[in-house]
């Protein structure tokens, strides 16, 4: 009979700056919770501290050190990785003396979580101290959500992207052996274990670099064909709920969980019901606090669609709240790749999760949003029509001769623009065309070059 194999149990642990209010403090530590749990972890315990850094050897102090080992297990002493030196005598001594004692069973039968999760960067000198404090594996903020990606990574653009910021964020952090590593024999003779390991990983960045950038060849090129396209990008916080309101938009079937980074890949979708011209809805990969730069980097064709849209849609779990935060934490991300420039509109979402006096204080922080739940068809018929506003409110009107010898391109007419009506004369068909100035001009080229 199969056993189901034990949830990994994880303890979290925070430093509160004089910077960080209770409030932000204890919604980075929920958030970090959720993260962990995303990856099928059980949170069994939080150690947190007030301290004016995060820059200790060992991040904690003393007393906190010693109550997180106590959970976990550990010694609670960071001590020295040197090992100890021993007479001959003594070591013959030891060696004769019964081993028995240092296996005796802990008369605590109840399993020790076996990661410490730390809501911090640490540095590889902080994660060993750590790790020889608490006798667990030790994981910062970044390596949590750089595996979260690498697990949710599904096309072959996502997967070398993650690949790439998994081995930037490993690279600094690999270890030589306890017995210091060896020399190699063969090809690389003379290198040690670890020099090698670092030479490998150069060697496959580079090659993924080279993949990534064909990959993304193809990428411009399609979104270069969209380029005098209406289209509408949701960027925001992960989990703010854009995947659902993508798939209520444009009546699509995308990947909708209730977990951090379910959508690592863009998707693009024609609104529904369809307009004319056209508007694509692209739902983008999530934002979160403190996102590694190696990532943004990566995603960077990723978010190329929030930099060539024509109006960015921020979507905000208004029932969360560190909401504000969160909108800022998106904004920043957008200002880091030049997207801030572009048209926006802020979205409240969630609003069935909110009560009366709290979509008050909405309406009065926030005038001008869009309060709104996904899962209420008026609300998104609503969205819809503003989206649809916004656009029309850039068009103009304009008239296009299209030659009885060039009767092929009505259907990009069509597709780029909205045709009010249509006459014939001697020199061919006659619309009238309502849509951006950008497109009509494109048509325009269109028709004198063919």
């Amino acid at each position: 009979m199969e056993t189901t194999p034990p949830i990994p149990q994880a303890v979290l642990v925070g430093i509160q700056t004089p910077d960080v209010d209770d409030v932000a403090h204890q919604g980075s530590l929920d958030e970090l919770g959720r993260l962990v749990r995303t990856l099928g972890y059980a949170v069994v315990g939080t150690v947190s501290q007030r301290r004016d850094g995060t820059g200790a050897g060992s991040l904690l102090g003393t007393g906190k050190l010693a109550e997180l080992a106590a959970l976990t297990g550990g010694t609670g002493v960071v001590g020295s990785m040197a090992p100890a030196p021993r007479a001959k005598a003594r070591q013959r001594f030891e060696g004769a003396a019964p081993a028995a004692t240092a296996s005796e069973p802990d008369p605590d039968d109840a399993p020790r979580p076996a990661f410490v999760i730390v809501d911090h960067e640490l540095s590889p000198s902080q994660i060993r101290n750590l790790e020889r404090a608490t006798g667990a594996a030790v994981l910062d903020r970044t390596g949590i959500i750089v595996e979260i990606f690498h697990r949710h990574a599904n096309t072959r653009e996502a997967r070398l992207q993650v690949e790439m910021a998994r081995l930037k964020y490993v690279a600094p952090r690999l270890r030589g052996s306890a017995s210091g590593g060896g020399r190699q024999q063969g090809p690389g003779a003379g290198e040690s274990d670890l020099a090698l390991d670092r030479r490998k990983i150069r060697d496959r960045l580079a090659e993924l670099r080279d993949q990534l950038d064909a990959v993304q060849r193809d990428g411009d090129q399609r979104r270069s064909a969209r380029r005098d396209q209406l289209r509408v990008a949701l960027v925001g916080y992960t989990n703010a709920g854009k995947s659902s309101l993508m798939r209520a938009l444009t009546g699509s079937q995308v990947l909708v969980e209730d977990k951090l980074f379910a959508t690592l890949d863009t998707t693009v979708r024609i609104l529904q019901p369809e307009t004319r011209p056209r508007v694509l809805v692209s739902d983008t990969v999530g934002f979160i606090k403190q996102l590694p730069h190696d990532l943004v980097a990566s995603f960077r064709s990723t978010l190329a669609e929030a930099l060539e849209a024509s109006l960015l849609l921020f979507v905000v779990d208004a029932s969360d709240p560190t909401h504000e935060a969160q909108l800022e934490v998106s904004r920043s991300v957008l200002r880091e790749i030049g997207a801030d420039a572009v048209p926006s509109r802020l979205v409240l979402n969630k609003l069935d999760r909110v009560d009366a006096a709290a979509r008050a204080a909405l309406l009065e922080a926030h005038p001008d949003a869009i309060l709104l739940s996904a899962q209420s068809p008026d609300d998104v018929a609503a969205l819809r029509d503003t989206i649809v506003a916004h656009f029309e409110a850039s068009m103009v009107e304009d008239e296009l001769v299209l030659p009885y010898a060039k009767q092929g391109l009505i259907g990009e007419v069509y597709d780029s623009a909205r045709v009010l009506s249509e006459t014939y004369d001697e020199t061919g068909r006659v619309l009238r065309v309502r849509g951006l100035p950008g497109a009509i001009a494109r048509l325009r080229r269109s028709l004198a070059a063919r």
